[in-house]
C-alpha cells in the first residue's frame, strides 16, 4: 500500500469519527426533546401534588376537553335536526347552558367553606359526576323530549362540567399563590389537556352523529362523569381534624369569605382587568350558529357533512395545542397589557377571514371551501388560545388567599357571562338581520359588526396592568388579613409538604 492510499484510509477514518459524533448528538437531541414533556409533569408532580396533576389532566382533559367539544357539535346538530329551532333561537339557549358557569362563585363557596364530613374537594367531584351522569342519560334515552325539558337536561350536563371545574380550579388558584413561577406552566398544562381532550372530542363527534344521530350520540356524555365521580374517591385530600362545631364555623367562614371578595373586588388593580375581560367576551357577540348553519346548508353553503364538521374542529384543537404550545415558549415572560393588546388586534384581524369565506371571496382566489375552512379555524383557535391564556393566568394573580377558590370562580363567573351577553347578543343580531334556517342574505353582515367590535375592544386595553406575568398583583395584606385557612387545612388545597413558598 502507497503512501497516497495510506493517507486516504486515514482521511476516510478521521471523517467517519467526525461524522459519528454529530449523528448520536442529532439523536440525543431528538431524544431529548421526546423526553421534554415527561420531563416537565414530572417537575410539576414534585412541586405539586401528583394527584392535583392528575386531576387537572382528568378534568380539563376528560371533562373540559372532550365533553365540552363534542357536547358542542352534537347538541348543534340535535337542535337543528332533532328539535328543528332557528338559529337565533338555539344561540339563546345556548347562553342558558352558561348559568352553571355563572354560578362558579356558589360552587366556590360550598367548597371552600362548607367541607363535607371534613372534606372540601372530593365530594364535589362526586356531586359533579353524578348531576352530568344523569342528566346525560336523560336526554339520551328518553325519545323526543320537549325543547324545554331536553334544554333543562343539557344544563344539567353542563353544571355537571362547571362543579368539577370550580373543585380544580380552587385547587390551582390556591397553588398559584404558593409557587408563583408555576402558573404559567400550570395554565400551559391545563390549555393542553383541554386541547387534546377537544381533538379527541371534535374528531368522533362527526362519526357518532351520522352513525347513531344527534340524540343517541348524547349517550357518550355520560362517560366522563363517570371518571370525575372516580376522581372524588381517589384524590388525595386530608381530612380536617377540626369537625366540631363545623356548621357554626363554616357560617363564618362564609362571612369572612364573604366580606373578603368585597374587600377584594374595589381594588382598582382588581376590578379594572376583571371588567376588560368581561367586555372583551362580551362585545365578540358569538355567530356561531348562524355559521354552522351555512356551513351544513346544502344550497347556500358548502354544505360540509358531519364527519367533515367534526373534521374541521379537531384540527381546530390540534391548533389550540400549538397555541399552547406558542404561549409557554415565548410568550409568559411578556407582560400582561403588551401580550393582551396584540393578542386582540390579532383577534379582530382573523375574524376577517370568516368574513371573506361567507362572500366565497375564496372561491376568486381559486381556494377550496374546505382548504380556506381548515386554515380560518387554525389560525382562530390558535389566537384565541394565545389571549385566553393569559387572562386566566391574571386572574389567579387576583385571587387572595384563604377565599381563592371562590373569587377565581367569581372571575371565571365574569368570563361565563360575558360569553352569555355573546351568545345572546349574537342571537339578537341574527334574528334582527333575519338570519333564518334558510335564509343567509345578511350573515355577512353580522360577522363584520363581531368583527369591528373585536376591533374596539383595545380601546380598553388600559384597563390591564403593565406588570409582569409573574408579579404580585394585590396588596399582601389582603392575603393575610382574608386567609381563612389554618393549620389543620393546609392539606385540603392538594399541596405537597415540600413545595415552596415563592411568595
Amino acid at each position: 500500500m502507497d503512501s497516497s492510499e495510506k493517507e486516504g484510509l486515514v482521511e476516510e477514518s478521521l471523517s467517519s469519527t467526525s461524522q459519528q459524533p454529530a449523528c448520536n448528538s442529532n439523536q440525543s437531541n431528538i431524544f431529548s426533546l421526546f423526553l421534554e414533556p415527561f420531563q416537565w409533569l414530572q417537575m410539576l408532580s414534585s412541586q405539586l401534588n401528583p394527584t392535583f396533576i392528575f386531576g387537572i389532566v382528568l378534568v380539563y382533559g376528560l371533562s373540559q376537553g372532550f365533553s365540552s367539544s363534542f357536547f358542542k357539535v352534537v347538541t348543534d346538530y340535535y337542535w337543528k335536526d332533532v328539535q328543528k329551532v332557528q338559529p337565533s333561537v338555539v344561540q339563546l339557549y345556548i347562553g342558558l347552558y352558561y348559568i352553571p358557569w355563572i354560578m362558579k362563585p356558589v360552587w366556590g363557596l360550598f367548597t371552600d367553606v362548607f367541607p363535607i364530613k371534613g372534606y372540601r374537594r372530593r365530594p364535589y367531584f362526586v356531586l359533579a359526576g353524578v348531576v352530568g351522569g344523569a342528566s346525560a342519560l336523560m336526554v339520551a334515552l328518553f325519545g323526543n323530549l320537549p325543547a324545554a325539558l331536553a334544554l333543562g337536561c343539557l344544563i344539567g350536563v353542563a353544571a355537571g362540567m362547571a362543579i368539577a371545574d370550580v373543585t380544580i380550579d380552587a385547587c390551582i388558584a390556591r397553588n398559584s399563590i404558593k409557587v408563583r413561577s408555576l402558573a404559567p406552566d400550570m395554565q400551559s398544562l391545563c390549555g393542553f389537556c383541554s386541547s387534546a381532550g377537544a381533538l379527541i372530542g371534535y374528531s368522533t363527534s362527526g362519526f357518532f352523529v351520522h352513525h347513531l344521530g344527534a340524540q343517541g350520540a348524547l349517550i357518550l356524555l355520560a362517560i366522563p362523569p363517570v371518571f370525575i365521580t372516580v376522581l372524588g374517591f381517589v384524590i388525595y385530600e386530608m381530612r380536617s381534624t377540626s369537625l366540631q362545631s363545623e356548621k357554626q364555623k363554616a357560617m363564618e367562614t362564609l362571612g369572612v369569605a364573604l366580606r373578603g371578595m368585597y374587600q377584594t373586588i374595589k381594588f382598582p388593580q382588581v376590578w379594572k382587568p376583571s371588567l376588560y375581560m368581561y367586555l372583551s367576551l362580551a362585545l365578540s357577540i358569538s355567530t356561531h350558529e348562524g355559521q354552522f348553519y351555512w356551513y351544513t346548508d346544502p344550497k347556500a353553503g358548502p354544505a360540509f357533512s358531519q364527519e367533515f364538521v367534526g373534521v374541521i374542529y379537531a384540527i381546530g384543537a390540534m391548533a389550540s395545542m400549538v397555541g399552547v404550545l406558542i404561549y409557554h415558549k415565548t410568550l409568559k415572560d411578556i407582560p400582561f397589557r403588551n401580550l393582551l393588546f396584540f393578542a386582540q388586534l390579532l383577534y379582530g384581524t382573523s375574524g376577517m377571514l370568516d368574513l371573506i369565506f361567507i362572500l366565497r371571496w375564496n372561491l376568486v382566489l381559486g381556494i377550496p371551501d374546505y382548504f380556506f375552512v381548515i386554515m380560518e379555524e387554525c389560525v382562530s383557535r390558535i389566537i384565541s388560545r394565545i389571549r385566553w391564556i393569559p387572562m386566566i393566568v391574571l386572574s389567579t394573580r387576583l385571587c387572595p388567599l384563604g377565599i381563592e377558590g371562590t373569587f377565581f370562580a367569581l372571575l371565571m363567573c365574569i368570563d361565563s357571562l360575558g360569553s352569555l351577553t355573546s351568545k345572546w347578543g349574537g342571537g339578537i343580531v341574527l334574528h334582527t338581520l333575519h338570519v333564518t334556517r334558510t335564509d343567509f342574505t345578511n350573515l355577512w353582515l353580522v360577522v363584520l359588526i363581531r368583527n369591528t367590535l373585536r376591533f374596539a375592544t383595545l380601546g380598553l386595553i388600559f384597563l390591564v396592568p403593565k406588570a409582569d406575568q409573574s408579579d404580585a398583583l394585590i396588596p399582601p395584606d389582603i392575603l393575610t388579613n382574608n386567609s381563612t385557612v389554618t393549620a389543620d387545612d393546609e392539606g385540603l388545597e392538594l399541596v405537597s409538604k415540600n413545595e415552596i413558598d415563592e411568595t
